[in-house]
């Protein structure tokens, strides 16, 4: 289902019973749109992400570790002056919207106790996150600022009187009850009911309402089963389904949905990491992986058509040869050839004397045109090592692209910068100047496998390059697929069990760019055996002696080995 109005619900009924009454310890904001909230509570903490991204909005506690920036946000460090320490109150929603209220009671600049609210719309593209002071609606703070002309129908600015949305005018079922549905029973045909309820209840989405009323049509009491139907987002059996084209769908509770298989989740919040992992992480690599994917594509773009005309070059050096022969029978035949001709046929003592017409240009004498067809010649014949050598270093660069394509397509958004901070480093992006904080490169990814062996996996250039020839022990294990992009891996033993090398080598399949394939093939050696050649890119390095496993990459293993933070 989307989340829609009585999701919302759901929601609100899992967070009271959850977090209302713990105290919020932490804020953060590991992304432009999103908010953590770590509230404790009955000796547990909780973290709450609450989204106000345009595709991905909810509220939920999640258990995903989130990369924080460098330097807090404006946003958050407002949040953190009246939230930090305060306790949370209750957890409320609008009607049956998909709007949250969580109100605390905070200290103002005087000291005195103030009641404050953090709001969440979401809304899809007009999702917002809200602070608000509660005795006059004013907005404090919020974490998208929206101009006059681009939202006239209420002010969405620092200062400005918080407004709810447009009201629908629609009944809360959960205030109203579902009685009404009963003349929609007896007078609307069954394929009218889903549009039946979304045009008389709030807060229904289009596969919620196609739920309802696939409820209502079994036989009995149909009014009972709508009520029993409704009182289940009050009772959570948190469900994941997965269709016949593979795709994921969920639901505050298992509404009979159309599928080949589900799963029940004890929580709402363990249930939307699941189905969210791997969404909401592909979303934001790509929000912010979006300069560096267009200078990626035109410099693959422009480096191919590089070596399009390169190999053009060479195939005409290949062919210098017919230039020299041509040259030679015009020197050797001179007289054959006046001005004004535009070509001529000479017996080609070569080739058992068969005739060769030749163009000539016809401004030119036979002399001239012999002595124009041997500097052709000469050009091309002194070209084939300057051009094999570019073809050489095209070939690299493209090399290089490709990698860095292979590293986007499996990067987490911390990855992001630092494949950012190579290309600024390398040339290709060009530096901000305003920026004089050096930047650190972020950590490798951390995995243990199953006998407790730590095992790091490098997810861009200077990860890698790092991580073996700087970090490794010369006797730990390094694994890579073989002659395909991918990650650098680090086993942090020098004699790995076979379970060990197994799993680490499945990693190394899983992030690289053969992740899709069965039967990968993964080097591996001590790390000491590594060497970089000088000059080469970052993460580059050549080896010999290594030996070759044949594995297959598997999604469940890398979630169970991740370490959690």
């Amino acid at each position: 289902m989307p989340l829609d109005g009585l999701f919302t619900h759901a929601i609100v009924h899992e967070l009271n019973d959850l977090i209302t009454g713990g105290r919020i310890t932490k804020v953060h904001q590991p992304y432009p749109n999103e908010i953590v909230l770590v509230v404790r509570n009955n000796g547990q903490n909780y973290p709450v992400l609450l989204s106000a991204h345009p595709s991905y909005a909810r509220a939920q506690i999640t258990r995903i570790p989130y990369e924080n920036p460098q330097t807090a946000p404006n946003f958050v460090m407002f949040l953190r002056r009246y939230l930090e320490g305060a306790k949370l109150q209750k957890i409320e929603q609008v009607e049956n919207d998909r709007i949250i209220n969580f109100y605390v009671n905070a200290r103002n600049e005087l000291g005195d106790i103030q009641e404050i609210r953090l709001t969440l719309e979401m809304m899809g593209r007009h999702s917002n996150l809200f602070l608000v002071r509660e005795s006059d609606a004013r907005i404090l703070e919020l974490i998208k600022h929206v101009t006059a002309d681009q939202n006239r129908v209420r002010s969405l600015i620092p200062g400005a009187t918080y407004v709810l949305p447009p009201a629908q005018n629609l009944k809360n079922p959960f205030t109203a009850g579902l009685d009404g549905l009963a003349q929609m029973i007896l007078d609307t045909p069954f394929e009218e009911w889903p549009k039946y309820i979304q045009k008389t209840y709030q807060g229904f989405g289009r596969e919620s309402a196609e739920a309802l009323a696939r409820a209502i049509d079994q036989t009995g009491d149909q009014l009972a089963h709508a009520r029993d139907w409704l009182a289940h987002f009050d009772h959570l059996t948190p469900t994941l389904f997965t269709s016949k084209d593979g795709s994921l769908s969920y639901s505050a509770f298992d509404w009979l949905q159309d599928c080949v298989s589900q799963e029940e989740f004890s929580t709402l919040g363990t249930m939307l990491d699941a189905y969210y992992i791997g969404k909401a992480e592909r979303e934001r690599v790509n929000q912010q992986a979006g300069t560096l994917v267009r200078v990626v594509k035109n410099e693959l773009k422009k480096n191919t058509a590089k070596r399009k005309k390169l190999l053009k070059t060479l195939e005409d050096a290949e062919n210098a040869d017919e230039l020299k022969v041509k040259g030679d029978l015009l020197i050797t035949y001179p007289h054959l050839v006046q001005k004004g001709m535009k070509s001529v046929s000479i017996e080609n003592y070569y080739d058992n004397n068969n005739l060769l017409e030749i163009p000539l240009d016809p401004k030119l004498n036979g002399l001239k045109n012999a002595e124009k067809y041997f500097n052709r010649y000469r050009k091309l014949r002194t070209a084939v090592d300057f051009v094999n050598e570019q073809i050489a270093l095209t070939d690299a660069e493209i090399d290089y692209f490709n990698n860095i394509v292979a590293q986007l397509d499996v990067a987490s958004p911390k990855d992001v910068e630092d494949i950012r901070l190579e290309l600024t480093a390398e040339g290709y992006i060009r530096a901000n100047k305003k920026n004089k904080q050096k930047p650190k490169v972020s950590k490798p990814d951390k995995f243990e496998s199953s006998d407790g062996t730590l095992i790091e996996v490098g997810k861009n250039n200077l990860q890698n390059e790092r991580l073996s020839l700087k970090q490794a022990d010369r006797r730990d294990i390094w694994l890579h697929v073989q002659k395909i992009p991918g990650s650098h891996v680090i086993i942090h033993d020098s004699n790995p069990s076979d379970t060990t090398l197994i799993e680490a080598a499945k990693l190394a399949a899983y992030f690289s760019k053969a992740r899709e394939s069965a039967n990968v093939p993964v080097d591996y050696l001590p790390a000491g055996k590594l060497r970089k050649p000088n000059g080469s890119k970052p993460g580059f390095v050549i080896f010999e002696g290594q030996q070759t496993l044949y594995v297959t990459p598997d999604a469940s293993l890398v979630s169970k080995l991740k370490v959690k933070k």
